[in-house]
C-alpha cells in the first residue's frame, strides 16, 4: 500500500464519531435492525429488513432522515411528525424515537470505549499540536463521548442536536462538515475529514476538505472511494504507524 499522507500536516482533522472514533455505529446498526424488523413484520412490508438497508440508507444520516429515506426505499410515506412525538406514534418521528430508545438502553448498559488505534490517532494529534473536531449526525453524540471518556479533546462537537437547531442539510449535504469548520476557525481547503459513512464521505467531499479518509467498517473501500475518499483505511492505527 502506498505510504499514507500526514495528519499532521492539515490545519485540523474533522472526524465522525459511530464508527470512527467509537464502535457506537455497532450498537446503531443492532438498535436500527431491531426496531425495524419489528416495524416491518407488523406492518407486512417486503422486503425485510437487512444490514445492507443500514449503509444505503441510515449510515451517517440524521435519525429521522434516516427513516424517511429507508421507508421510501419500501414506497411507504408517513407523516413527519415532530420530534416530541411518543414512540407509539406511526410518523416519521416516532419511528425514529423508537430506535433511540433501544440505542440509549445499550449503551446505558453496556457503556462504550473509543478504538485503541483511533485513540492512538487522537494522542499523535494532539502531541502535534493539530485541531480535532467531531461531526455527527446522531443527538447522542455528546452522551458518547462523555461514556466513551474523550469529550475534553474536543472543542467542537458538531452534531444532530445544532443540525436540527440550525435547519442544517443531513449527510450527504456538506452543510455539518463545513459548519464544523467554521466553529473551528479553519478552511475546509487546508483540513482533513475522516468517516466510515458512504453519505459522510460524500458530505465532507461535497465541502471541498483537502483530504477525505474513509475507514473501511463494512461500507467497503471500493464503495467509500466512488463517495469521494481520497485514501481508505481499515483502522486509524494505520495513520500512526
Amino acid at each position: 500500500m502506498d505510504s499514507l499522507p500526514d495528519l499532521t500536516d492539515y490545519d485540523a482533522v474533522l472526524f465522525d464519531l459511530d464508527g470512527v472514533l467509537t464502535p457506537t455505529a455497532e450498537v446503531h446498526m443492532h438498535a436500527w435492525e431491531t426496531m425495524f424488523t419489528d416495524l416491518f413484520a407488523a406492518w407486512e412490508i417486503t422486503p425485510p429488513y437487512t444490514e445492507r438497508d443500514y449503509f444505503d440508507h441510515l449510515d451517517g444520516k440524521k435519525r429521522y432522515d434516516g427513516v424517511a429515506a429507508l421507508l421510501r426505499s419500501r414506497d411507504i410515506e408517513v407523516p413527519w411528525g415532530d420530534p416530541s412525538d411518543p414512540v407509539t406514534a406511526d410518523t416519521v418521528c416516532g419511528i425514529g424515537n423508537r430506535k433511540n430508545v433501544v440505542f440509549e438502553k445499550v449503551l446505558r448498559d453496556e457503556g462504550i470505549a473509543p478504538y485503541p488505534g483511533s485513540l492512538a490517532l487522537l494522542d499523535a494529534l494532539a502531541a502535534a499540536g493539530t485541531t480535532v473536531a467531531v461531526v455527527s449526525s446522531s443527538k447522542n453524540a455528546e452522551e458518547v463521548l462523555q461514556v466513551a471518556g474523550i469529550r475534553d479533546r474536543f472543542t467542537v462537537v458538531m452534531d444532530g442536536v445544532i443540525a436540527e437547531r440550525d435547519h442544517l442539510a443531513s449527510k450527504p449535504a456538506p452543510d455539518v462538515f463545513v459548519e464544523a469548520a467554521r466553529m473551528l476557525g479553519v478552511d475546509p481547503a487546508r483540513s482533513a475529514a475522516v468517516e466510515d459513512a458512504l453519505s459522510g464521505v460524500a458530505s465532507a467531499s461535497a465541502g471541498g476538505f483537502a483530504l477525505v479518509v474513509g475507514v473501511d467498517r463494512g461500507a467497503g473501500a471500493d464503495a467509500l472511494r466512488d463517495a469521494g475518499a481520497d485514501v481508505v483505511v481499515h483502522d486509524l492505527e494505520e495513520f500512526t504507524r
